[in-house]
């Protein structure tokens, strides 16, 4: 219930569902049109629920997150004030002293900004510099502000602060006494270093550090940013930090993640600062060549019914121009995106309209080429459509209270200060200043507008009451200028208009910038490149810059930055040390790219020069009362250039200054300071200076005071220079120069120490027994610990003076690390030491070094030879003085070195395999053989395993000839009698190669041959120059007649036939002219069965032909099988034969005719079918049927294809083993009767012995054994299966190779199995020669094929030539 008089009452702050504010948005607008009497009471509207309002978006103004803080110091003392501040956009920062800003131009005060942290430094504090220190950090949305005070003390106390600072500062009143704090010191020990990643990766930044004192209740504290933009903690974005670790996690990266990253970790004291550039690549688009998603998604005055979008657009490098974007809303708390323009539009800002007061909304956009869609950008932070006044009151936790007046109210009055706040092409913001309202019903706004010139006033359609003084007005006409004016209202009625806005007119659109001018590429670092341009002459509203590479020589542009960039310089990194690229920069817009720049001039990636850092460790070596030696360390960075000069000051400690000691500059790091500068028993202190191309560097530490006093001691002095080198996990190598004093005895060895880091310098000795050489080996050596070494000299009296400590050394190899690898040259037989650095630079060298001493003598066939990252030392005349450890470093590293010990046994082997090398021996298939041809002629031949066409032999007679792909090198000696007994010998040579086979023909050996040679050489005078026969008589169809062929007549040659050594005259004289001799045998029968012969003579020779005419027995003999070129042949052999035999061949039982896979054919006295190329199908019995008038003889034949000896599998075509070894050839047999197995080395049988061991399993496992292989018994290895049907064999290839030699690259040649024919014995009628049967003989001679039996001897004729023993 109500009260009739006016009360205030004031409801508690609560949260709200959902549907309550939907339908509480409805009642609020509603409530402006109800009538007084419905207003009854008081009611209490309530702020929404925060959950739908972006507050972030809202914090625009400057904050200071860290405050200066007070401080007082003495006088004489630098000084510095901290603070950092945070805010959109980025505020500028003013220091004032004492509400005076101050004056940098005195030189005086340093001002420093990064990553949103600002500094102040005093360099020298006096007493005027006591005052109160302003920062104020401001931008367009408010500014704020943080002070401090300096109390500056004077050292000696004299003047008093209550006399002579408090009339001027009457401030210090209020200021606390003297603030002392710990002074925190951070080193970062591991620090990110740029990353490059791709959309949709986690990537995580971490760094390591020291703190001390390490405090638990003064932890520094970890500040992220981006681009100097302060990272919060988000779904994007996780941070960790303790324990000495600062991590942060970017879970799912897209373009916005782009940036300079700097890490800061604030402490009282100051802080400690890394950065480094995170890159982040486009991620795979929908369809190829779709363009990238675009990024940074902005929202801009929200309001009730409508927001407005902005972002950037992304580079298109290899991409197609954008056409256009698509802009999605999404509601919170839903999944369903939706579209909210029907056509892309081409700037990058979009009114989106049409909102639900007090939902909130994800954005997100879309890019559009010719070739599709890109992938969406990433949403943008939620955002409530409510009035901007909600948020300012929902921002000071403010609860909303509405009153009931019974009185009648009045109108309020005019809004005034109606200005734009942002003008686009198609709206305008318009905010102003609202009237002096004290009244208690609500109160909104009208807004109306008016086109330059039309003089008519209209009111604007807005679709909710305006109850905020700021709201964007659309649909208006680009390029044109429009007044705009204000009406306030509440339910008692409207205000006059406020005073109209001068003309104001809305953008054009101008187009994108124009390109940027001149690019210009600096060195920065190995991989990286500074680029620098002019702005456009015309940017039109840039955005930032997007910047392409290209190596020279090509059209690959890739993009540098995926994200635009705002200045105009940019570091690209990830570039390929020593290429050279060109850039070029194209400018943005929200209207897209510019044209492209011009292409830079191109520029090699290579490390900017700088300044050498300061040398260090200055020690005396020598003193003698008169002069003192010193020495020091070179700088640990030399920026580039080499350091090749140094400059040293000295201070006399009584004089308390400074003084150069060398005009001219030093070039070594060793020097001796002339009794001109120096006075005895005076105390100095010394320190130096590094000069390279850069300039002069900075200097170093002072060093420690040295007296100038003779030195008298006993022991050697200290050496100098300790190095370390090939750093490994558990060892390392020391090296070290000898003292300059060596005391009052010869340095007869030394002694290392070592010291882990962090164990309070406690050293240990190495080496018990002292070394004599300037190097040691140390091992044990913790992985990943740091150790310090030293070293002291020993002579008779003891121990002397230790070094100065090495610089640390972590026990850890680099890496990619590798050691040197020693060998000999396939080739050319060299010994060599090779080796290949894992890192490189511009002026890396290689140095390598006997017993850790430099080789400076390459005159004793020692040869260098360097490519790339890779180094060979080769040993042109090695020997047993090459003997000792070799190592090698590369300059310019980080340490990469190695070394090799060669021992005299290693050196012995290589030497052995260096002669081998290069005096090699061509391995032989075959020994020299003979075989006699035709003629008498004998034909000498070897076969290599490989020849080339430079072979070059030597043989001891003419007709020589080789044959390059078979390695068949062969001699014919056209006349071989009795002078030819003796050993015959070639020489053959083929490239490097060499070889030597001999050939004995002496006593029963070369009478064999010769006789042989003598029969061929008969045989071929009678057979090419006498009378002959060319065919045997056989008979033919019909009556029996015998018929007989002869060939090389003459008038007086004599043809007589013969029955059983009766002469047989014919009927019908022979007709030689015919060439053709017949005997008819009209009626066949008993008495004409005999032995038929046939003689042709004259004066040149004789020649014999016979035939057995037998009708005993059966006709015909079994069928046999013979293998053909084709395939094979079934033959039957008949006795006789007569005009009334009828002949048939049937295949399962059904006759068979002639075609061309069956071939019926034969002679009189054979009868054959050759089956072509046979298949499974021809599995079955063949039967051949003989019948004459008075009986039918069959004989048949089963073709099963089972029954033949056949190698299964197993063996290999090649095999390579090394010498020494045991081979094992093993393979299945089969066939039925289980087959008979021989193995035969080069044609030659195998015996079983000791060392060769043959041995068939189960009758169907066959092995063959060879124990302890040498490299004799390389070479072609048959094995052969067979039974009495037939069998196959197949050929193997062994290599053998020496212990430490390359495996030898052997090329298997396919040779297919060889069928062997069945081996059953098969009488075959034929004419006995009057004289021994004629070998064969071809026309020329032919070399052996690879791969076939060695043309040795036939079995009739044994070769004479000694078989090889094993």
């Amino acid at each position: 219930k109500f009260s009739s008089m006016s009360a205030v009452k004031v409801a508690r702050y609560k949260h709200f569902s959902h549907d309550y504010h939907h339908v509480e948005s409805k009642y609020v607008v509603k409530e402006y049109h109800v009538s007084l009497c419905a207003l009854k009471g008081s009611f209490v509207h309530k702020k929404m629920s925060e959950k739908y309002v972006r507050e972030s978006s809202m914090i625009r103004g400057p904050k200071f997150l860290v405050r200066l803080r007070s401080h007082t110091v003495f006088e004489n003392t630098p000084i510095k004030l901290f603070c950092t501040v945070e805010g959109y956009p980025t505020p500028t920062v003013r220091w004032f002293k004492d509400d005076v800003l101050l004056d940098t131009s005195l030189g005086k005060y340093f001002m420093q900004r990064s990553a949103g942290a600002h500094s102040l430094e005093i360099n020298k504090c006096d007493i005027n510099d006591t005052a109160m220190y302003t920062a104020v950090a401001a931008n367009s949305h408010g500014q704020a502000s943080t002070q401090a005070s300096v109390i500056v003390k004077s050292k000696l106390k004299v003047v008093l602060y209550h006399a002579v600072f408090l009339p001027f500062s009457p401030f210090l009143y209020a200021i606390l006494p003297e603030i002392k704090y710990t002074k925190i010191t951070i080193t970062f020990l591991e620090t990110f270093n740029v990353t490059f990643g791709k959309e949709e990766d986690k990537v995580t930044l971490q760094c390591t550090m020291t703190i001390s004192p390490n405090l638990a209740n003064l932890q520094p504290e970890a500040l992220w940013y981006r681009d100097e933009h302060l990272l919060k903690e988000s779904k994007w974005v996780k941070m960790e930090s303790g324990g000495g670790v600062a991590k942060l996690t970017l879970t799912h990266l897209h373009k916005d993640d782009e940036g300079l990253y700097t890490l800061r970790m604030v402490t009282k004291g100051g802080d400690a600062v890394h950065s480094a550039y995170v890159y982040v690549e486009d991620g795979p688009p929908p369809v190829p060549l779709a363009p990238g998603a675009p990024m940074d998604i902005k929202i801009h005055d929200a309001n009730r019914d409508y927001v407005i979008v902005s972002w950037k657009p992304p580079n298109t490098t290899t991409e197609g121009p954008i056409i256009g974007y698509f802009v999605d809303r999404c509601e919170v708390g839903t999944e369903n995106w939706a579209q909210c323009n029907d056509q892309p539009i081409k700037i990058c800002k979009y009114p989106v309209s049409g909102l639900f007061e007090g939902h909130s909304y994800y954005f997100r956009v879309r890019a559009v080429n010719s070739r599709g869609i890109s992938r969406p950008s990433r949403m943008s932070e939620p955002i409530a459509a409510l009035d901007p006044t909600e948020f300012e009151r929902l921002h000071g936790n403010l609860d909303i209270v509405t009153y009931h007046d019974d009185l009648e109210g009045t109108a309020p009055g005019a809004p005034s200060k109606v200005h734009a706040s942002e003008t686009d092409r198609t709206y305008v913001v318009l905010s102003w200043t609202p009237p002096q309202y004290r009244g208690r019903a609500p109160m909104w706004y009208y807004i109306e507008k008016c086109l330059v010139g039309s003089g008519s006033w209209q009111k604007v359609s807005t679709k909710v009451p305006v109850r905020s003084p700021r709201y964007a007005v659309f649909d208006l006409a680009e390029g044109k200028e429009y007044q705009f004016r204000v009406l306030s209202a509440n339910m008692y009625g409207n205000s006059d208009p406020s005073e109209a806005t001068g003309p104001i007119k809305t953008q054009e659109l101008r187009g994108v910038p124009s390109a940027p001018g001149q690019v210009v590429a600096t060195r920065d670092t190995d991989t990286s490149v500074l680029i620098q341009w002019d702005p456009p002459k015309q940017p039109n509203n840039l955005i930032g810059y997007y910047i392409d590479s290209c190596v020279k020589g090509s059209k690959n542009w890739a993009s540098a930055n995926h994200k635009p960039n705002k200045s105009t310089k940019f570091v690209v990194h990830g570039l390929t040390t020593g290429e050279s690229y060109v850039f070029r920069v194209q400018a943005i817009n929200e209207l897209g790219l510019s044209d492209e720049s011009q292409e830079s001039a191109p520029l090699s990636v290579r490390a900017a020069l700088k300044k050498p850092s300061a040398p260090y460790d200055i020690c005396l070596l020598n003193c003698d009362g008169n002069s003192m030696v010193l020495n020091w360390k070179q700088p640990l960075r030399c920026g580039g250039a080499q350091v090749t000069e140094y400059y040293i000051d000295k201070c006399n400690l009584a004089k308390n200054e400074w003084r150069e000691v060398n005009i001219p500059p030093i070039k070594e790091r060793l020097y001796k300071v002339a009794v001109d500068n120096l006075t005895e028993g005076a105390a100095y202190k010394f320190r130096t200076y590094g000069l390279s191309l850069a300039g002069l560097g900075d200097v170093s530490d002072a060093s420690a005071a040295f007296q100038c006093k003779a030195w008298t001691m006993a022991e050697p002095g200290p050496p100098f220079d300790v190095t370390l080198c090939e750093v490994r996990d558990t060892s390392a190598v020391v090296q070290w120069k000898a003292p300059l004093y060596s005391g009052t005895s010869p340095v007869a060895g030394y002694t290392v120490e070592m010291s882990k880091k962090g164990s309070g310098q406690a050293w240990a000795g190495v080496n018990e027994v002292p070394v004599n050489h300037l190097y040691h080996k140390v091992t044990g050596l913790e992985a990943g610990q740091t150790y310090l070494f030293r070293v002291r000299g020993v002579n008779a009296s003891g121990a002397g003076a230790a070094s100065a400590a090495s610089d640390p050394v972590r026990a850890q190899a680099l890496p990619g690390t590798q050691e040197i690898q020693c060998g000999v040259d396939a080739e050319t037989g060299d010994v060599y030491l090779s080796f290949e650095s894992c890192q490189m630079t511009e002026n890396s060298q290689f140095a390598w070094q006997k017993s850790y001493t430099e080789i400076a003598d390459f005159s004793k066939g020692l040869v260098l030879k360097t490519q790339g990252s890779h180094s060979t030392l080769f040993f042109k005349n090695p020997d047993l003085e090459d003997v000792g450890t070799f190592s090698v470093s590369v300059t310019h590293t980080d340490g990469v070195s190695a070394s090799y010990k060669i021992t005299a046994e290693e050196m012995q082997r290589m030497l052995t395999l260096s002669h081998e090398i290069r005096n090699p021996i061509i391995p032989l298939k075959t020994e020299l053989a003979y075989k006699i041809l035709e003629r008498g002629r004998v034909r000498f031949w070897l076969q290599a395993e490989a020849i080339t066409k430079a072979v070059t032999y030597k043989f001891f007679a003419n007709n020589k000839d080789h044959d390059v792909a078979t390695g068949v090198i062969e001699m014919v000696l056209d006349h071989f009698t009795e002078d030819s007994e003796g050993t015959f010998t070639v020489q053959v040579q083929d490239g490097r190669g060499k070889a030597q086979s001999s050939l004995v023909l002496i006593g029963d050996a070369f009478k064999a041959a010769l006789a042989e040679a003598e029969y061929q050489r008969k045989e071929y005078i009678r057979v090419k120059e006498g009378p002959r026969f060319w065919a045997t008589p056989s008979p033919v169809h019909g009556a029996l007649c015998l018929i007989t062929q002869v060939a090389n007549l003459k008038k007086e040659s004599v043809f007589h036939w013969f029955k059983d050594d009766a002469e047989v005259v014919p009927d019908v004289p022979a007709d030689l002219t015919s060439g053709v001799c017949r005997l008819p045998l009209p009626m066949f029968s008993k008495k004409d069965v005999g032995a038929y012969k046939a003689t042709i003579s004259d004066d040149r020779g004789k020649d014999v032909s016979q035939i057995n005419v037998s009708g005993e027995g059966s006709t015909a003999a079994e069928l046999a099988v013979h293998c053909t070129a084709e395939g094979i042949m079934l033959q039957c052999h008949m006795k006789y034969y007569t005009e009334e035999m009828k002949i048939h061949w049937l295949f399962k039982e059904a006759k068979v005719s002639s075609s061309e896979r069956l071939r019926i054919g034969g002679a009189p006295t054979m009868a054959t079918i050759e089956i072509v190329e046979p298949t499974d199908k021809d599995k079955g019995v063949f039967t051949i049927e003989i019948a004459d008038a008075e009986k039918t003889y069959a004989r048949s034949l089963n073709l099963t294809g089972q029954n033949r000896g056949k190698v299964v599998g197993g063996l290999p075509d090649v095999v390579t083993i090394m010498e020494k070894k045991t081979l094992s050839l093993t393979c299945t047999v089969c066939g039925d009767p289980k087959p008979m197995v021989s193995w035969s080395k080069n044609d030659q049988e195998v015996e079983p012995g000791d060392q060769y061991v043959i041995a068939l399993d189960s009758g169907k496992f066959a092995s063959l054994t060879i124990k302890g292989v040498s490299m004799e018994d390389s070479g072609k290895y048959t094995m052969t299966v067979q039974n009495k049907y037939g069998g196959e064999s197949v050929d193997i290839i062994v290599s053998v190779y020496k212990h430490g030699d390359r495996l030898p690259e052997v090329k298997p040649v396919p040779t297919p199995k060889r069928i062997l024919p069945p081996t059953g014995p098969i009488v075959i009628p034929a004419a006995k020669p009057a004289a021994p049967a004629p070998a064969p003989a071809p026309a020329k001679p032919a070399a052996a094929p690879a791969g076939s039996k060695s043309p040795a001897p036939p079995r009739s004729m044994k070769s004479p030539t000694p078989p090889r023993r094993k």
